[in-house]
């Protein structure tokens, strides 16, 4: 049996992201078989038994998870060519008012608040930022099996056997889509589950079955919906809602 970077086996036993990993054995919060790890780059076999101490767990524990709607005309992540990003909409006047969360917004919860996922500047619906490297990993990490469920108005006319092919059949860069859900809404309007996100997945695949995509909005990831959270404010994912 081959040792394996202890920040890797966190990361993969879904205990926190590695960037925390690294962070929680610097600290001495990380235990293998019941020894404080201190070392960077420590490798152990993959059958040892990892916990973290008390302290990590409080830490988790104060991290925040948003749930935003964002607008048309922002970007997920960083400003891009004039484009503000979308955490510019997280501020105390922009929270929901039904956010039934017990948290006090505090400007702590900006540090280290980054998108899980992302959503095109020209499409609206939800967008995850968050503080927890659990939850990033769950919504976009390479084995990620979240679906996200969007709402897509489109014009053109599609064939049986095309509806079909979005469902499955399609290519994108080389490489065939995995699965998806596709079925119409009403006379204009796609419905769409995905469990993969290439860029601008949605609407290249309306192209290739010749349907230009004129509306798109994200209503759903996982279990967790965008039902009436108004466009430009967001509240906190409680403490019983899950991915």
């Amino acid at each position: 049996m081959e040792k394996i970077r202890l920040s890797k086996l966190m990361s993969e036993q879904g205990l926190c992201s590695r960037r925390e990993a690294d962070s929680y054995i610097e600290r001495g919060w990380v235990l293998v078989d019941g020894v404080p790890i201190t070392e960077l780059g420590t490798k152990i076999f993959p059958n040892q038994r990892i916990t973290l101490a008390k302290a990590a767990a409080v830490a988790q524990e104060s991290r925040v998870t948003i749930l935003l709607h964002k607008p048309i005309g922002y970007v997920s992540s960083q400003a891009e060519d004039g484009y503000p990003p979308a955490v510019t909409l997280i501020t105390a006047a922009t929270r929901f008012a039904g956010d039934r969360a017990p948290l006090r917004f505090s400007p702590a919860h900006y540090k280290g608040l980054a998108p899980a996922g992302r959503l095109d500047i020209d499409s609206t619906g939800l967008l995850v930022m968050t503080q927890d490297g659990r939850i990033a990993k769950q919504l976009i990490g390479e084995d990620s099996g979240v679906d996200k469920e969007y709402l897509v108005r489109v014009e053109g006319r599609l064939s049986a056997k095309d509806l079909a092919r979005l469902n499955f059949g399609l290519s994108l860069d080389g490489a065939p889509l995995k699965r998806a859900e596709v079925a119409w809404q009403n006379r204009d309007q796609l419905r769409f589950a995905l469990r993969e996100g290439k860029k601008r997945q949605i609407r290249r695949m309306c192209e290739l079955v010749g349907l230009t995509v004129t509306g798109l909005k994200r209503v759903r990831i996982g279990k967790v919906l965008l039902n009436d959270l108004p466009q430009g404010q967001w509240r906190y994912l409680r403490g019983d809602e899950r991915f």
